[in-house]
């Protein structure tokens, strides 16, 4: 099962990036593999969202169910998608007012090896590709 974990350091509010991270109707704005986000159930402590994924061909949603512990964190499950085991995190945790270190962690496993086959190099780029694109977003915005 591939395991992915990054941790940054960024000149934004913990709050600002936890922001960021939990409203995927922007994603497409900034995310260029992504075609698509909708929200299914949004609350305080949690929602439930898909993402489309778009990228060179090969069409994907992904929908997690999210639990929200603002501005600390976000929890993610796995509902429907490719996938046979998802699971992951994002971590906000302050440094002074301005700043904050960003970590991102996330394990999966695809439901057949047809499926690995085909979208373990797109999914692995977009993984591996997704905090440097949140990190580029917050700082455009904070700029």
């Amino acid at each position: 099962m591939p395991t992915v974990r990054k941790s940054v350091i960024v000149a934004r509010p913990a709050s600002a990036m936890f922001a960021l991270v939990e409203d995927c109707t922007r994603y497409p704005e900034f995310l260029p593999w992504c075609s698509g986000a909708a929200f299914h159930e949004r609350g305080p402590e949690l929602s439930r969202a898909s993402i489309d994924i778009d990228y060179h061909g090969l069409a994907s949603r992904i929908t997690t169910l999210n639990r929200l512990a603002p501005p600390e964190r976000i929890d993610l499950e796995f509902v429907d998608g490719p996938f046979d085991n998802f699971h992951g995190h994002w971590r906000f945790v302050a440094l002074g007012a301005e700043g904050c270190r960003v970590e991102f962690a996330v394990d999966y496993a695809f439901a057949s090896r047809a499926a690995e086959a085909v979208l373990l190099p797109v999914f692995g780029h977009i993984i591996e590709t997704l905090v440097d694109r949140f990190v580029e977003r917050a700082e455009r915005e904070g700029g």
